[in-house]
């Protein structure tokens, strides 16, 4: 697939990410209608609202996950949604990657944690054993786990390390965009803290493009540069995160804010 050539560099004057009126339908229920938005390179944009509000449908057509039924995803000018499914595994393989809420569906629990982050970099053509276990090795230092453990299976981690074992697998690529689905829920408060410092300077670092979804307004505050509130399947509030946590426009982006919504 030339047209996502790796040297190629993505241009700053132009949208890494443009998405235009996708609409998803469960029958006669509505996933999510008619959301428009741009993501620009180095970006970090954050979906929030209460259970049901579209934000993980939303976030699973654009990862590929779920097919929409109408609109357009346009990943550096190329059109998602006209890809064949190889090319679409290709592109979810190297220039994207996903963060799921649960570990263990982003972990291969029967394989090594070296091997976990090995797999990814020989899914784009890695082959010397020695380089693929130093970078393997390399990563769990960066995600805080002791490369003396590249041995163990993920099975005998922690919640916590099974999730930055999760991260070091899908950012060793160093991929464009990622996509990340509740990545702290479930987790202890001190345990979310750590890993919240470790997501926000990965991704500093490595000028990563991001869609997040959380529930959690303190992990939006902290990792988003803008927000889109989403309600009903619907995007009823965007702006800069700090714009609409401190001054919501939209009744239901004030409830949320206060706490009022179960969120």
């Amino acid at each position: 697939m030339t047209a996502f050539d790796r040297t190629l560099t993505a241009s700053a004057d132009a949208p890494l990410l443009s998405v235009q009126d996708l609409t998803k339908r469960y029958g006669r229920r509505i996933g999510c209608e008619r959301v428009s938005f741009d993501l620009w390179p180095g970006e970090v944009l954050g979906i929030v609202g209460e259970s049901g509000s579209g934000k993980s449908t939303l976030l699973g057509c654009l990862a590929g996950h779920l097919a929409a039924d109408e609109g357009q995803i346009l990943y550096r000018g190329h059109d998602i949604l006209a890809m064949s499914e190889p090319e679409r595994r290709l592109l979810s393989r190297t220039e994207w990657a996903f963060v799921h809420q649960n570990p263990r569906d982003g972990l291969r629990m029967g394989v090594s944690a070296g091997g976990n982050v090995g797999e990814r970099l020989m899914a784009i053509g890695a082959r010397n054993y020695g380089a693929i276990r130093n970078a393997a090795s390399d990563w769990l230092t960066k995600v805080e786990i002791d490369p003396g453990r590249i041995d163990d299976r993920p099975r005998a981690f922690s919640g916590g390390m099974q999730q930055r074992l999760q991260i070091a697998r899908n950012l060793v690529t160093a991929p464009r965009l990622v996509f990340m689905d509740e990545p702290t829920g479930g987790l202890d408060v001190s345990v979310q803290a750590r890993l919240l410092d470790l997501l926000r300077g990965l991704v500093r670092d490595m000028g990563l493009s991001v869609v997040i979804v959380t529930h959690d307004l303190a992990v939006a505050r902290l990792l988003a540069d803008r927000l889109m509130v989403m309600k009903d399947g619907r995007v009823i509030e965007t702006g800069l995160t700090d714009q609409v946590l401190d001054d919501p426009q939209a009744a239901y982006t004030q409830l949320l804010v206060s706490s009022v919504l179960q969120v």
